[in-house]
């Protein structure tokens, strides 16, 4: 059979990340890949280097839980990606779409349903986001990466799966992260990451009290996009806006990371079984999906939370100490979790849905 498959998903990277998993292995078993995105979106960024991944691009507008006048505007925008996306898989003809969540998948999922083509979403939170709820009602079945997600749902759809995370980050060498960083084994390494974008109120906390943290930890700071400090020069302390190829080399070496709480980033640290102190997005800052994510964590013995109402350098050194001190604890109820199902569920459920 010539096995056809759209991606779609997008506006995140959080919102790519599993299907950039799953594409190589689909490729390799001989399927089409095909993806719809926007025109200039994140996962477009992130699929192009995609050897074997045919990309296209709709129009697609954002989804707001709020009112703002740029609704209706964009209202019309996912109606014409609604076409766009119709006459697009009409003539692709795939067998099955999957999407990896975000506010590009409703044009898509809804130019899927009127094709007739069977649909998997995938949820990366506790709770669903506002293109989830709206994409169900067309949809097979959604995944789901945390249990409590498909206890809520209440529907035969619902599967939870658990974390689809990069098997790259697994071939990470704690040597090779001390080498980049010329750090040694003198003292632990914390690393600190605040997000995509970067966190500014986690960043000026950190840079609060760095002097204090330094005398215990060699820290590294993954602080976002036009946020490095160049003033700071200290020893023991490196700074970068992002980090690719390393990443999977920090990590490694890592003994504690201070993070948000997205939930790529907490299951991949799950993964790599890295105590976490989780300082999670505010309830003003998103729909509150990072709260639940970190309160999950902490319900299950992986996470520690400070919550950033909270945040300040007092609340930040304590916490961080605190943790240093139970990793061991949290190293052992993270053994238990199995990081390696999640894909092979998806692929599964690919290869039955396209049937």
């Amino acid at each position: 059979m010539d096995k056809r498959i759209v991606f779609t998903g997008g506006g995140s990277a959080g919102h790519v990340m599993a299907n950039l998993v799953l594409m190589p292995k689909l490729i390799k078993q001989g399927w089409h890949v095909q993806y719809i995105g926007s025109k200039n979106g994140i996962e477009k960024q992130l699929v192009a280097g995609l050897e074997g991944v045919d990309y296209y691009s709709v129009s697609t507008g954002k989804l707001r839980r709020y009112f703002d006048w740029d609704n209706a505007k964009d209202l019309f925008k996912v109606m014409g990606g609604v076409g766009q996306s119709y006459r697009l898989i009409r003539k692709l003809k795939p067998h099955v779409v999957f999407s990896g969540g975000g506010f590009v998948e409703v044009p898509v999922v809804i130019g899927a349903a009127l094709n007739r083509v069977p649909i998997i979403l995938r949820e990366t939170d506790v709770s669903l986001g506002l293109a989830n709820k709206l994409s169900l009602p067309f949809a097979k079945k959604i995944c789901t990466t945390f249990p409590e997600t498909e206890k809520a749902i209440r529907s035969k759809k619902s599967i939870y799966i658990g974390s689809i995370v990069r098997e790259s980050l697994k071939n990470g060498d704690a040597e090779r992260g001390l080498a980049f960083c010329q750090f040694t084994k003198e003292k632990p390494v914390l690393l600190i990451m605040g997000g995509s974008q970067g966190a500014e109120r986690i960043n000026e906390a950190v840079r609060m009290c760095l002097n204090r943290l330094l005398k215990d930890f060699f820290i590294v700071h993954i602080c976002g996009k036009g946020k490095v400090d160049a003033s700071i020069q200290l020893k023991g302390y490196l700074q970068f806006e992002y980090v690719h190829d390393e990443l999977a080399d920090l990590m490694a070496m890592a003994d504690v990371v201070v993070s948000r709480a997205g939930s790529n980033s907490i299951f991949e640290c799950l993964a790599l079984r890295k105590p976490m102190l989780l300082i999670p997005l505010s309830n003003g800052a998103s729909r509150g999906d990072q709260i639940l994510n970190a309160k999950s964590f902490m319900n299950s013995g992986y996470a520690e939370i400070l919550f950033q109402e909270n945040l300040n350098r007092d609340t930040l050194m304590d916490a961080v100490y605190h943790l240093y001190k139970y990793r061991e604890k949290y190293v052992k109820n993270m053994e238990s979790y199995e990081d390696d199902k999640g894909v092979q569920m998806a692929m599964d459920l690919i290869v039955e849905m396209a049937k």
